[in-house]
C-alpha cells in the first residue's frame, strides 16, 4: 500500500510542479530537483543505516589486551562415534604431557566433548604465552617430538575432519582461568558481518557487567587466522537449569536489552555448544 501511494504522489509532482510533490523535486529546474531527490535518499537511508565511525588500528589492536601477549588457539575435531573413547584416553596422555613440559610455551585451558550442537566433536583451547612467537616455537619442536608425532599418526586414523582457529582474547571479557567443577561449559559462536568487530566490541564492553553475577563467563576471543569475523564466548554453569535461570536474569538488568538489540543486526549466524569436559580440563 505504502508503494502504490509513493508511486502515486510522483505522478501528482509531474502534473503539478507548484504542489508539494513539485517541490520536492525541485519545480522546473531538474538540477535542483535532483540535488533534494538525493537529499530526500540520503535522509531516508539514514532512518535504517547505523552509522558506524571509521577505525584507526586494527580491531586485533584495539580490543584485545594489550599488557598481555597471550595467542590462543581453538581446536575443533570431529571424532568417529565408535573411536570417542579410545580418542580421550590418547588425548589425555599426550596433552597432559605437553601442557606440564616447560619447553613448550603453551598451556592447555580447556578440553571439552560436545554434548549438544555438534556432535561426536572434541573441542581444545590452548594458551600461547608470548604470542605468534611463542606458537612458532612449539610447532617447531613439535616437529621433533617422536611421541607426539606417534600421537598424531593414531589421532588421524580417529578423525572424520578437524580444523583450528587463531584467537585473541576481549580485553573487557575476564581471562579463562583453571575453576573447579562439575560445570557444563557453553560455547557461543557468532559469526558477524565483516567490518562490524569494533562495534560488536564496545557493546559488549558494556554488556559483559550484567553476566558477572553467578561467575559464568569464562572468556571471550575473537579469530585472527581461519574464519574471519568469528567470536567466540565462553560460560560455565552449574548445569541446564541453572544456565536457564543466569540467563533470564540478564533481562531483568536495566542495559542487557540494549546489548541485545544493538548487536543482533552485526550477526550474519550464530550457533550454541554445550560441553561436557576432559578429565585433563583445567576448566571443570
Amino acid at each position: 500500500m505504502n508503494t502504490v501511494r509513493i508511486a502515486n504522489f510522483s505522478s501528482c509532482a509531474t502534473d503539478n510542479n507548484n504542489s508539494i510533490g513539485g517541490l520536492l523535486s525541485g519545480g522546473n529546474n531538474p538540477s535542483q530537483g535532483r540535488k533534494n531527490e538525493h537529499k530526500e535518499k540520503g535522509w531516508f537511508r539514514s532512518l535504517f543505516v547505523h552509522k558506524v565511525d571509521p577505525r584507526k588500528d586494527a580491531h586485533s589492536n584495539l580490543l584485545s589486551k594489550k599488557e598481555i601477549s597471550n595467542l590462543y588457539k581453538m581446536q575443533f575435531h570431529n571424532v568417529k562415534p565408535e573411536c570417542m573413547d579410545a580418542y580421550n584416553g590418547l588425548s589425555e596422555q599426550i596433552l597432559q604431557n605437553l601442557h606440564n613440559d616447560p619447553d613448550y610455551p603453551c598451556e592447555i585451558v580447556g578440553s571439552w566433548n560436545t554434548w549438544y550442537g555438534e556432535q561426536d566433536q572434541t573441542v581444545h583451547l590452548w594458551r600461547f604465552s608470548g604470542g605468534y612467537a611463542a606458537l612458532t616455537d612449539v610447532m617447531e619442536k613439535l616437529k621433533q617430538n617422536k611421541e607426539y608425532l606417534e600421537f598424531r599418526r593414531e589421532r588421524s586414523k580417529m578423525l572424520v575432519s578437524r580444523k583450528n582457529e587463531i584467537l585473541l582474547e576481549f580485553s573487557f571479557w575476564n581471562e579463562p582461568l583453571p575453576r573447579a567443577g562439575p560445570n557444563i561449559y557453553e560455547l557461543r559462536t557468532y559469526y558477524l558481518k565483516p567490518g562490524t568487530m569494533i562495534e560488536w566490541g564496545n557493546n559488549w564492553a558494556r554488556a559483559i557487567r550484567f553476566r558477572q553475577e553467578n561467575n559464568e563467563a569464562v572468556g571471550g576471543f575473537f579469530s585472527q587466522i581461519g574464519n574471519l569475523y568469528v567470536v567466540h564466548h565462553l560460560w560455565a554453569y552449574r548445569d541446564l537449569q541453572s544456565r536457564d535461570e543466569t540467563r533470564n536474569s540478564a533481562w531483568q538488568k536495566s542495559g542487557w536489552d540494549e546489548c541485545v538489540y544493538y548487536t543482533v543486526p552485526l550477526i550474519r549466524y550464530m550457533e550454541s555448544r554445550i560441553m561436557i569436559p576432559l578429565k585433563i580440563s583445567p576448566l571443570q
